[in-house]
Order: structure tokens, then C-alpha cells, then sequence
């Protein structure tokens, strides 16, 4: 049996990442990604019904549903998150005993279920444990938070000019060309003192966390 090494504590911080069994691309089309960003937004509270069961009730049900759950506190907040073809990153910030966990099982079991029956697919979706770092300083938040919304551009994906406006990470919210409610972003934007520092710093190591990309691909391969 797999242990993990660190325990989740309310108020704290951890960058969160999985990827799928195999690499396999599951993050890859509109439809996968827009379906991740709805779980991710439904799953951040502790849910009174499942995904689907959410999906078949009126509009005007999920609407008042929506305002029930959001008088309570969400089991985590995110503070940064990226969707890569075969991986997720997020950085989370712990609100309720074993939020991250109850958060990460729930998205990623859902988006399982929806995937493997889109796609005539049995078993596993993402591998057994998701793998998640303890932030401990500022600085180490700051750089993680770079890193998640850098990591299209690192991947080549897509360009350093289309980060702003790129809707499955976080930072095109910080940036406030897309609007995604759960995207905490308060802290960061009070750390840099306002968007355009925080994008100029996110900015300005982008080449560097490419050639890093480089380095390792090259090593390994």
C-alpha cells in the first residue's frame, strides 16, 4: 500500500498535480476541457449530489442549488490551476479537514466516469495517488503560481502572446480576460501590488522555464 509523505492542514498551501495512467491526452478538446472547468467549480465545495444527478435538474434548480452550497465555506480555494493534455496542476489552499483530498477525488472521478463512458473506455483514468508539495514561504507560492501559468508556454502549446486570453488556466483570470469565480485571486494580486506586476513577473521567466523544459526533455529522453 502507498502512504503519502505530507498531511493536509486547514490554511495551508500546496501545489497539486496528476496526470493520467499512460500519458493518455484526456485534456484535449473543447468539450474535455470545458467539462473539467465545470467539475472544477462544482467539486470545490463539498457536493449534496453528484455531478450528473446536478446536470439532469432544471436550470432554475441549479441556480438555487449553486446559492445553497455557496453559503458554506468551500472545501478548498484555488489559487492557481492549469489543464495540460495529460495533467492537471493546481495551487490549493486547504479550508476544511482533507479539502484537498475530498476536492482531487471528486474531480478526478467524475471527470473519469464522464470520459470513459464518452469514449468506451474501462479502468483507471488517472494514477492511483496525485502527487501534492507543502508551499512553506511567500517566495515559494509566488514561483509555484509561475510555474502552473507557465506551463503551456513551457510545453509549447501555445504562445508567451496568447497566455493572456488562454481559458484553461488561471491566469488569463488574473489577468481579467476570462471570469472564473473559484479563481482566488486576492493574495497574489496584493503580494505584486496589482495585475500588470504579477503578469511582468510571470512574464519575464518564461524563457528561462522553457529552457528548463528543454534540459530536462533532452536528459531524459
Amino acid at each position: 500500500m502507498t502512504y503519502r509523505k505530507i498531511t493536509f492542514g486547514d490554511n495551508k498551501f500546496y501545489h497539486v498535480f496528476n496526470r493520467s495512467v499512460a500519458d493518455e491526452k484526456i485534456f484535449y478538446g473543447i468539450e474535455e476541457l470545458e467539462r473539467a472547468i465545470s467539475l472544477i467549480q462544482f467539486y470545490r465545495y463539498k457536493p449534496l449530489m453528484s455531478y450528473s444527478v446536478f446536470k439532469r435538474i432544471s436550470s432554475e434548480e441549479q441556480h438555487r442549488y449553486i446559492e445553497h452550497i455557496s453559503r458554506y465555506q468551500a472545501l478548498i480555494n484555488i489559487h492557481a490551476f492549469s489543464l495540460m493534455p495529460n495533467h492537471h496542476h493546481f495551487l490549493l489552499e486547504q479550508k476544511q479537514d482533507d479539502g484537498v483530498s475530498q476536492f482531487v477525488s471528486n474531480l478526478q472521478n467524475s471527470f473519469a466516469k464522464y470520459f470513459n463512458k464518452k469514449n468506451s473506455r474501462r479502468g483507471s483514468l488517472f494514477c492511483e495517488m496525485f502527487k501534492a508539495v507543502h508551499i512553506k514561504t511567500q517566495e515559494q507560492y509566488v514561483h509555484v503560481s509561475r510555474y502552473i501559468h507557465l506551463n503551456h508556454v513551457t510545453s509549447g502549446l501555445i504562445s508567451l502572446d496568447d497566455l493572456d486570453f488562454y481559458p484553461y488556466s488561471s491566469f488569463s483570470c488574473y489577468m481579467e480576460n476570462n471570469k472564473m469565480e473559484f479563481v482566488y485571486k486576492d493574495m497574489i494580486l496584493a503580494i505584486f501590488g496589482g495585475k500588470e506586476r504579477y503578469r511582468a513577473f510571470v512574464r519575464n521567466h518564461a524563457d528561462y522555464q522553457k529552457s528548463l523544459h528543454i534540459i530536462k526533455k533532452l536528459t531524459l529522453d
